[in-house]
């Protein structure tokens, strides 16, 4: 009855009035809650000078060209239209971070799921242990350490003596030297090391679903595990499933590290390069700031673009 009447009393006020009327509202509720806006003001300053205020500054840095030494020169759309037509390895970088996106994305957010369940069936000490077992490898700082041994194009590389001893190989194999095995293995270690940050959101969310949820929907008729999880489950664990996707969504377009240590920069024939690589030649080793800025635009419009896709899927979660 109160939104009707507001209702009613609005429809009849002019335009001015309206504008005056929502200002008095916002102010109301501003002085109302104004302990809780100063304690989030911490957050929102670092989160606008480190975050925002960066992204804007790159953005407008990729219409000009910049050495970090005189001041920048406005180019316009120079940089873009050299991306795009110009630079062949920017080209082949996007390609293979695409791949990355694509293969890596999905199905590291599947597996992150899948073994969260699993994982979360188990009880107490048990379950602590198997959490870490999973969790360590993308936190482990000699993880490259570990595949450049495995990797090794000799006969003393694990890989290659497995594959020796076992007769399926004749002669030892250049797995990082070769370009047609760059790709997949690059593909392999970021799997292998997918099992991070949205992994421990999907158990924590896994144990905070309500139990009684599971009784209702069994009187509602859910029968098995499969529809529980559809039914039951993923909604209501639908903020960590979108932090979990943010997450792997971020680790599949800013490959980079594992690219580097493992490959080399550049790789042979640019076949481990991606948009970072490519970020990090320009600005890291030839200080064009303005060519790097407007590939790092570039893979910002990528990832919003698939955060956007990727919420409105999750949007439908248990419909």
């Amino acid at each position: 009855m109160k939104a009707k009447n507001e209702a009613v009393v609005l429809s009849q006020m002019t335009e001015a009035e309206k504008i005056a009327a929502k200002q008095k509202k916002l102010s109301y509720q501003i002085k109302k809650n104004k302990a809780s806006y100063f304690m989030l003001a911490p957050y929102f300053i670092l989160f606008f000078f480190f975050t925002v205020l960066p992204v804007l500054m790159s953005v407008g840095l990729s219409f000009t060209y910049f050495n970090m030494l005189e001041m920048p020169t406005f180019v316009g759309w120079k940089n873009y239209i050299k991306l795009f037509l110009d630079d062949d390895i920017f080209m082949t970088s996007l390609k293979n971070t695409l791949i990355f996106a694509v293969v890596t994305g999905p199905i590291s957010y599947l597996l992150c799921l899948l073994f969260a369940w699993i994982i979360n069936e188990f009880k107490g000490k048990l379950r602590a242990f198997l959490t870490l077992i999973f969790y360590a490898p993308s936190i482990c700082g000699n993880a490259y350490m570990v595949w450049n041994l495995i990797l090794t194009g000799d006969r003393y590389g694990y890989l290659n003596g497995l594959l020796l001893k076992l007769d399926i190989l004749n002669e030892a194999k250049l797995w990082m030297q070769t370009e047609k095995y760059i790709m997949p293995v690059l593909i392999v270690v970021q799997l292998w090391l997918s099992l991070g940050t949205g992994f421990l959101s999907f158990i924590a969310g896994l144990q905070t679903v309500d139990k009684s949820l599971y009784e209702a929907a069994a009187l509602d008729g859910v029968k098995n595990r499969w529809q529980e999880l559809w039914h039951v489950t993923l909604p209501a664990m639908k903020p960590q499933l979108m932090f979990g996707a943010v997450m792997q969504i971020t680790q599949s377009f800013a490959v980079a590290d594992i690219s580097i240590n493992l490959a080399g920069n550049p790789s042979v024939n640019y076949a481990g390069a991606t948009v970072v690589t490519h970020l990090l030649d320009y600005g890291s080793t030839r200080f064009d700031m303005g060519y790097a800025s407007a590939i790092a635009t570039i893979l910002f419009l990528l990832m919003v673009g698939t955060n956007k896709l990727v919420q409105k899927l999750l949007g439908r979660v248990g419909e």
